[in-house]
């Protein structure tokens, strides 16, 4: 254990594999951008480090990138958008007014037009040209930053966004469930954590006094 400013011991976090581990569970292709800065309110976990990583990242949410546009700059402005969309949707769940600069800078990288698909006529019928067309880096932030756009503008999905009740995790996602009743991101990851650490508390304080 390592020692803070007190005489209190700090428990160290141990980063496993699975911690580390890109989400695409979220609900939404930017939700799923901010859960790449896991444990926010503890110690973060950075799971979109490398160019390696963007890669997996953009495999997973089914969007392409021209391999020119793979750089350590398009990595810094997304870790840029994810703080500022981070921002924006916690104080949308918090009911609070977000940054001035995150707005800002959101609009700004929303601007560039994403790929248009076009139909074209074929010798057999319809067409559909450029669908698969790889991005640039612009293109892929303003494709993340119009999604939720799309997310807060549409008062059903908005008002799905919910915080994980794990206190170490924190990642919000949307909800879908009937009535809105789900608490964690994930009943395998923190749903599961949640119930195994109350029942060893019920056990631990049922326990006889010196046992």
């Amino acid at each position: 254990m390592r020692m803070d400013s007190s005489t209190e011991p700090v428990p160290r976090t141990r980063v496993t594999a699975r911690l580390r581990a890109l989400r695409f569970d979220a609900g939404s292709l930017a939700l799923n951008l901010v859960a790449t800065l896991g444990r926010r309110s503890s110690t973060p976990i950075e799971r979109l480090g490398t160019l390696d990583r963007l890669r997996e990242w953009c495999d997973g949410v089914g969007l392409r990138l021209h391999d020119e546009a793979v750089t350590e700059e398009l990595l810094t402005e997304l870790w840029t958008l994810r703080e500022a969309a981070y921002d924006v949707v916690a104080a949308v769940v918090d009911g609070r007014s977000p940054s001035d600069v995150s707005v800002a800078l959101l609009n700004d990288r929303a601007r560039p037009a994403p790929p248009q698909p076009l139909l074209i006529a074929t010798g057999t019928g319809v067409g559909v040209d450029g669908a698969d067309r790889p991005l640039s880096g612009r293109e892929l932030q303003s494709v993340v930053v119009r999604d939720l756009i799309a997310v807060l503008g549409d008062p059903e999905r908005c008002g799905a966004l919910r915080v994980c009740d794990a206190s170490l995790c924190t990642m919000i996602y949307l909800d879908h469930t009937p009535g809105g009743r789900r608490r964690w991101c994930s009943m395998r990851l923190c749903g599961n954590s949640a119930k195994a650490a109350k029942h060893r508390e019920r056990r631990a304080a049922a326990a006889p006094a010196g046992s």
